[in-house]
């Protein structure tokens, strides 16, 4: 007779057999979720839903209303997409198919080899979607051997997939299957092809985008919005990539492994001084007195706008660079969010009526006490700063809302230079397995906290979803009103951070609900080979969160 285990779901507990499968569990109580039940949280810990019961345990379903839940459905999706694509096309036809980067609520994809893009190629592949979801098809993991993962990528012709696993320190690979279709993911699959409902691919410039739900609206597909000059942006960073052959976390390492890091380090580095050097030329050209430096959270804005300072020096110009986090209320007078923790994100957490009456005494000729504030204390002092606007003056003002007209409402629209900046990461683990911008920011974000702040990583990744709540509110919508864009990752970044990283992510315990992120986090730095922070120069943006940096950061 098989045994029978206690697993307590919610406040009951109930009786299963050996052996019954996540999946069956969730089936009972799919009713009571609006979103779909795609993981389940096994004592703490995130489980695929074909995994068995084995012993009494404690279980949470995870849906898609969730971060791990909805990734899990657009990895899912990814899949199958793959599947259906190699089906359609012909896997003799294609030499590559790569998952570039995040464009809309998809992923721009790219196919090298004898395919043409057409509508009526990716309707033939949606159709075979539909078709392999309408089967059901179980999505099948097995453990193979590292040597055995880098043979089967070799003679699948992924050959990205292939150097990740040159340099993988365990033993064993995950390989997820679609019948007879194999690829490596990183992160958690649906048992089967039925959960993937919504989909839709689009062509675009040069390839297509597959676009899928997002957590706040996991059942539906919104709008297919280009936004097209931040692909502009995410299309040159590509170029850059391929142009210093390091596409991939395992061409990265190859490099490292070479000893060839530094003149990537050159290299990259000359390449982003060459961009802000193009973007001080044309801002000397406009004759205008603002620059406002916008973009989401740990972007290196302060870092690029004191190097545009330098630049706008060489133009003739004066430039005075003003960090808008000076203009915040004092804590105590700070905004809360609906769990009573203090909003720093909102326009609403800094004193914009002190800002632009400054603002104008400025541009008036009158001189101005500046502020600074203090984040140890929560205050905001004046110190004796003072400032002055002379004729070729100008203005380098920073911060999150800086493209918000409602933050700087008392400047004219044409004195106004708007500039986004972001670390849209345009490294990828392999052709398919892509690395979130928003990954690479969490990780700038807790080292420099860690070591500016004073805060724990445990406290950065607990606030991390109101700093992704507030820029998806307030800096993402205004992105494409930027006059220009800069991209602010640095292809090597990440081997560079990981050291930095790791020991404080180490420092989460199994107990805290930040584990399990920190657990992923760990896991993914684990990719990478480690770089000495030696080589990095002293103007480097990732010297604002590593320290070293000449600039006051």
């Amino acid at each position: 007779m098989a045994e029978v285990y206690n697993v307590k779901i919610g406040n009951e507990v109930r009786e299963y057999h050996d052996g019954i499968t996540f999946k069956d569990i969730a089936r009972e109580y799919q009713h009571i979720y609006e979103n779909e039940i795609v993981l389940v949280m096994k004592d703490g810990k995130l489980t695929e839903l074909f995994k068995r019961v084995t012993g009494d345990c404690t279980i949470e379903f995870v849906t898609t209303a969730t971060a791990p839940g909805i990734e899990t459905y657009r990895r899912s999706a990814t899949l199958i997409m793959m599947k259906a694509f190699y089906d359609v096309a012909g896997s003799e036809n294609i030499e590559k198919l790569t998952l570039e980067f995040s464009v809309s609520k998809g992923y721009y994809c790219t196919v090298r080899g004898n395919v043409e893009i057409t509508e009526e190629l990716l309707e033939r592949v949606e159709e075979k979607m539909r078709q392999i979801v309408l089967e059901d098809i179980p999505i099948n993991k097995r453990s193979i051997s590292v040597g055995s993962a880098v043979s089967m990528f070799e003679r699948h012709k992924m050959f990205d997939k292939e150097k990740l696993f040159k340099f993988r320190r365990a033993s064993n690979v995950n390989v997820y299957s679609l019948k007879n279709f194999e690829d490596y993911y990183y992160g958690y699959m649906v048992p089967s092809t039925g959960y993937i409902k919504n989909f839709k691919l689009y062509k675009y410039d040069e390839g297509f985008v597959i676009q899928l739900p997002v957590k706040e609206n996991a059942n539906n597909l919104e709008k297919f919005e280009p936004q097209n000059k931040l692909f502009n942006v995410l299309k040159e960073s590509s170029k850059w990539s391929e142009m210093l052959d390091v596409s991939t976390v395992g061409a990265l390492n190859e490099q490292i492994s070479r000893g060839k890091i530094s003149d990537i380090i050159l290299v990259q580095e000359a390449l982003q001084e060459k961009k802000i050097a193009e973007i001080a030329s044309e801002i000397a050209k406009s004759d205008r007195k603002f620059v406002m430096i916008a973009g989401p959270s740990s972007s290196g804005k302060t870092s690029f706008s004191h190097r545009l300072a330098v630049q706008l020096r060489v133009n003739g110009l004066t430039p005075h660079t003003i960090a808008a986090d000076d203009y915040f209320l004092d804590r105590e007078f700070s905004p809360r969010d609906e769990n009573g923790n203090y909003n720093f994100e909102i326009l609403e957490a800094l004193d914009v009526e002190q800002f632009n009456e400054d603002m104008k005494n400025l541009e008036k000729g009158v001189e101005v006490n500046m502020p600074t504030y203090n984040f140890i204390t929560g205050k905001r002092e004046y110190n004796g700063r003072t400032m002055k606007f002379g004729k070729d003056d100008i203005l380098v003002i920073e911060g999150i809302h800086g493209l918000n007209d409602k933050f700087s409402y008392s400047l004219s629209k044409e004195s106004k230079y708007k500039i986004y900046i972001s670390a849209l990461t345009q490294l990828n683990i392999d052709e398919h397995n892509r690395i979130p911008s928003t990954d690479g920011r969490l990780i700038r974000r807790m080292v420099r906290d860690a070591r500016n702040r004073g805060t724990s990583a445990k406290e950065t990744i607990a606030r991390w979803q109101s700093v992704r709540n507030g820029e998806e509110s307030y800096i993402f919508p205004y992105q494409e009103e930027a006059d220009v864009m800069f991209n602010s990752a640095l292809i090597y970044e990440l081997a560079v951070l990981k050291q930095y990283a790791e020991p404080i992510l180490f420092g989460i315990s199994p107990d805290e609900p930040e584990y399990i992120e920190a657990k992923r986090l760990l896991k993914f730095l684990d990719y990478f080979l480690g770089v000495d922070s030696r080589n990095i120069p002293n103007n480097s943006l990732l010297r604002e969160f590593i320290g070293g940096s000449c600039f006051n950061v």
